[in-house]
């Protein structure tokens, strides 16, 4: 395999300082994403929305990626890795802010516009850390150091749900249904009552993402380059020289693959605390459900850090993945109850290490065009808007667990990119 995207030799001296500062990006990026999974109940409840209402939560946060990626990249050339993330967390500070208006009159599209705001400079800062977090390194290594990024970000996924619920969705299961017994007046000043307890959290995420723009600032995070990323197409001559992204076939079957991905992690990991209660568990219960699948996904990480590449290849680890997202989801569909719910919040094991195992495959090679195809990679990320909703839909109109078999087409096609994807137009010496 060929190592054409490394970090340059001047800085592999030390890599403890820059994976502990993206790793706390990494961190901010659970936290924000994953309280999403609260925000759905709790907004569905405090806005009166149905289920595919609610469900616009994800697609407004996700969909911002497929707007803003390319933009991203544009501003990262300008820019730099390092003073894009910072500009990432400054953008991210203010869509948290616009939840004080959106909580104050308690209008949905506001809550919506401030998680596209959100998204927007997740966008940035997805389409800066990942790039850089693949190649500072060995590229055949990569997949462990995604991992270990993934172990801050699914720890915060874990803990959002925790936090954010205990905040917004205190006592929701009384709540409802002492909602059903009053008059109009009682119930909206009841709602308004309920809508001013997300200000606070998102204040504080605020204040701790301006912070961090700022320490990213003043800090020494170098900045890397992809090979051949300011000339030559490739110093190794393992790739032919190539004209722009539309001629690395490989890149963009692993952006369909990253597409599916992060719609079926999103039903895991969001969607499963709505499907938890459309089959009778109780929102003070099912409050709890995407904390499983984060300690899953936890595991999952765990698991690819102490074995990539020593006993396992990232394309080996993406097909076991792809296995048992499979067997996971056909499990999900054939159980009943708390059963079923338990598979889905076993997805988070089997999609742990499908984003760490795509990245590398989908961009090793692409030398000056590193940012470019990282930008097309977070453009994928809006299947986790897109599939959610066509899940949601579809589940009005045939059963929300039936729905689930969007799932197995996704999943076979992540099996394929494993085997033989990864391999399509790309010409490496043997």
């Amino acid at each position: 395999m060929s190592t054409s995207t490394t970090i340059q030799p001047e800085n592999r001296k030390n890599f403890l300082s820059p994976i502990v500062i993206i790793g706390a990006l990494f961190f901010i990026f659970g936290f924000v994403t994953w309280a999403n999974s609260t925000l759905i109940p709790y907004l569905a409840m405090a806005c009166e929305l149905t289920t595919a209402e609610a469900v616009l939560v994800t697609f407004a946060f996700y969909i911002s990626y497929a707007v803003m990626a390319f933009p991203s990249s544009w501003v990262l050339k300008k820019t730099g890795f390092k003073n894009g993330m910072m500009v990432g967390l400054l953008i991210m500070a203010v869509g948290a802010l616009l939840f004080i208006p959106a909580a104050k009159s308690r209008n949905y599209n506001i809550f919506l516009l401030g998680l596209f705001i959100i998204g927007t400079g997740l966008a940035l800062l997805q389409t800066a850390s990942n790039p850089y977090i693949t190649i500072l390194g060995p590229i055949e290594s990569a997949a462990k150091r995604i991992s270990i990024m993934g172990v801050c970000n699914k720890a915060a996924g874990a803990l959002a749900p925790l936090i954010l619920g205990a905040i917004v969705l205190k006592d929701s299961s009384a709540l409802e249904a002492k909602l059903s017994t009053m008059d109009a007046v009682q119930k909206a000043a009841e709602l308004d009552a309920l809508a001013s307890r997300v200000v606070l959290p998102y204040v504080v995420i605020a204040i701790v993402l301006v912070l961090l723009g700022v320490f990213i600032y003043i800090s020494h995070l170098p900045e890397v380059k992809a090979e051949g990323e300011e000339g030559a197409e490739s110093v190794s001559g393992d790739f032919v020289q190539r004209k722009s992204i539309f001629d690395y076939p490989y890149l963009w079957l692993g952006f369909i693959s990253i597409f599916l991905y992060v719609g079926v992690e999103v039903m895991a990991g969001d969607i499963i605390q709505i499907y938890g209660a459309s089959i009778g568990i109780s929102l003070d219960v099912a409050k709890h459900f995407t904390t499983y699948t984060m300690i899953g996904m936890l595991v999952g990480y765990l698991v690819g850090i102490f074995t990539i590449p020593k006993y396992l290849s990232q394309k080996g680890v993406l097909k076991l993945s792809a296995i048992l997202g499979l067997l996971f989801s056909l499990c999900a569909i054939f159980t009943t109850g708390f059963t079923s719910v338990l598979f889905i919040a076993l997805l988070g094991l089997a999609n742990a290490l499908i984003w760490p195992a795509i990245w590398p495959l989908a961009i090793d090679g692409l030398g000056k065009f590193t940012k470019t195809g990282s930008a097309l990679l977070i453009v994928g990320i809006a299947g986790g808007g897109i599939l959610p909703r066509v899940w949601a839909s579809l589940g009005e109109k045939i059963g929300l667990q039936q729905a689930f078999w969007i799932m197995i087409p996704c999943y076979l096609f992540i099996y394929f990119f494993a085997v033989s994807g990864h391999k399509i137009g790309r010409s490496v010496k043997a």
